[in-house]
């Protein structure tokens, strides 16, 4: 049976500001990377900054969901979450607490409106490369 640390307190989300500020800041620097070849034929003055603001901000980003991503496994591992559903054991208190906190996360999360935004834009990107490469 795996017992919680005394030392570590029960996971808890992120303030919704930072959430949707990550989300915000991940949107953009995937957009802006996939601006990159629409600036190299009208601005390419602007290529440059452009690119170091997405590959800053997308370390930024991807640090931060690195983060979120390693809370949620040290909260299944450290109450043994998988074992006892798995097991169909009861869950005690603080284990209840870690569940809630892994399914409000995933749920409050914005990642899968990120992936279909970066979709769409990476379609038009190609699109509209494709167009100025044909049509110049």
């Amino acid at each position: 049976m795996t017992t919680i640390p005394q030392d570590r307190d029960m996971p808890v989300l992120a303030p919704a500001a930072l959430i949707y500020g990550a989300f915000a800041l991940g949107l953009t620097t995937a957009i802006a990377f996939r601006v990159l070849i629409i600036l190299q034929h009208f601005a390419p003055g602007w290529v440059r900054p452009v690119w170091y603001f997405a590959v800053v901000g997308n370390l930024a980003f991807f640090y931060y969901r690195y983060r979120i991503a390693e809370k949620r496994k040290r909260a299944v591992e450290e109450h043994g979450l998988i074992g006892k559903i798995e097991a169909d054991t009861c869950f005690s208190p603080p284990e209840r607490e870690a569940l809630v906190y892994l399914l409000r996360s995933i749920k409050r999360s914005p990642e899968n409106l990120n992936y279909l935004i970066i979709s769409a834009f990476s379609i038009m990107a190609i699109g509209i490369d494709l167009a100025l490469f044909l049509f110049q």
